[in-house]
């Protein structure tokens, strides 16, 4: 019988070290791999229930009837339910139908050809959980647009089930990319577009759990007490620099309200955030914030140009349109919202905390009387 060994040579420790990362790494590819082919498998059973029209011909009772016949050919195999199958036909519905605009899209551009972009699609399809996949059908069922925009937030973010389903119930999709810009003016064309899909409008600041009266200070202060929340709402690649960032300008100090770098465009963004309704002034404050960063604190050959965000509480669209075409900087302009998240009252939901106070008054002033 061999002895135990404890063998203390750095070259075998840190080679140990490296065969369990390598390890770890292929238990990852192997689980990659595994949920690539589980749902290329529901892919090609979505589409052949398509095809041969199978509730058509086999009538209601198809789905039942066919995932029990695979589970008893296959009793050790997982996701063949009844749902599974259901969700398999609508899986390949949904984004089939993006297949059938490839070809015009590819006609357009002499660089690709249709199987090249349709195994691309078909890449990003099956990079994500089945799980997830099953949220983002029941949510966007009728949007095949939508639904992929939500795969690529899913790959791009690592999101778990729960944060998507959390982003699926704040209209992101139909938010991002959706301030009003000079971005096209002021930006180079390789970078217009990428600065445009970062913003959003309005950004749901209800995260921040602030309500009644408040001022910009209380709003920025929660902001940053919830500062995970917030970087997740502003989007991918920002990394927090500071809160009133200072700003030396010869004799004068400048404080900008929040600013961040956005790794993506590798340029600093600053955003100011407004608790009344946007006006020229604000423009002109926000444009002279974008040139101060430019000299202080942009590098270059390492920093793009700043781009500045003004984020209000209420904004008329002219005027907002008005101030970009007069500004020469690259700045964006959105509404924020605070309680996005809660549907208006409808009669027989839980009362407001201000009904129950009054009521509870009126009740105190009743009991008094009867004393």
């Amino acid at each position: 019988m061999s002895e135990s060994i404890n063998i203390l040579d750095k070259d075998y420790l840190q080679w140990v070290e490296e065969l369990c990362k390598r390890y770890r790494k292929s238990q990852i590819r192997a689980a990659v791999k595994v949920n690539t082919e589980m749902l290329r498998f529901y892919w090609e059973l979505g589409q052949d229930i398509e095809t041969i029209e199978a509730s058509n011909r086999y009538g209601s009772g198809f789905y039942a009837a066919l995932s029990r016949d695979l589970r008893h050919k296959l009793p050790d195999a997982d996701g063949l339910s009844e749902t599974s199958v259901r969700y398999a036909k609508r899986f390949y519905c949904l984004y089939s139908s993006l297949e059938k605009s490839l070809p015009q899209a590819v006609e357009k551009s002499e660089n690709t050809n249709l199987p090249q972009v349709v195994e691309d699609l078909h890449t990003v399809l099956f990079s994500i959980p089945w799980g997830h996949h099953r949220y983002i059908i029941d949510k966007c069922s009728d949007d095949a647009h939508k639904a992929l925009f939500y795969v690529h937030q899913t790959m791009e973010n690592g999101w778990s089930r729960s944060m998507l389903l959390n982003f699926l119930g704040t209209d992101l999709y139909e938010r991002s990319g959706k301030a009003l810009t000079n971005f096209k003016k002021t930006l180079p064309d390789m970078n217009s577009d990428l600065a445009q899909e970062i913003t959003k409008d309005p950004y749901d600041f209800s995260f921040t759990g602030v309500r009644g009266k408040y001022n910009e200070r209380k709003l920025k202060d929660a902001l940053l007490a919830n500062i995970t929340k917030f970087l997740l709402e502003l989007g991918t690649g920002f990394a927090y620099v500071g809160k009133e960032y200072r700003l030396q300008i010869d004799e004068k100090e400048k404080f900008i309200d929040l600013l961040f770098y956005n790794l993506k465009l590798s340029c600093y963004v600053v955003v100011e955030v407004k608790i009344g309704e946007f006006d020229f002034p604000d423009a002109g404050q926000l444009s002279g914030y974008v040139v101060a960063c430019n000299h202080l604190l942009r590098q270059e050959g390492r920093d793009n140009p700043t781009i500045g965000l003004l984020i209000c509480k209420q904004k008329s669209n002219t005027i907002a349109q008005y101030a970009l075409e007069g500004s020469s900087q690259p700045i964006g302009i959105s509404e924020y919202e605070l309680s996005k998240l809660y549907p208006k009252k409808v009669e027989g939901t839980i009362p407001s905390i201000k009904e129950l106070e009054e009521k509870i008054e009126k009740e105190t002033e009743k009991s008094t009387k009867d004393e």
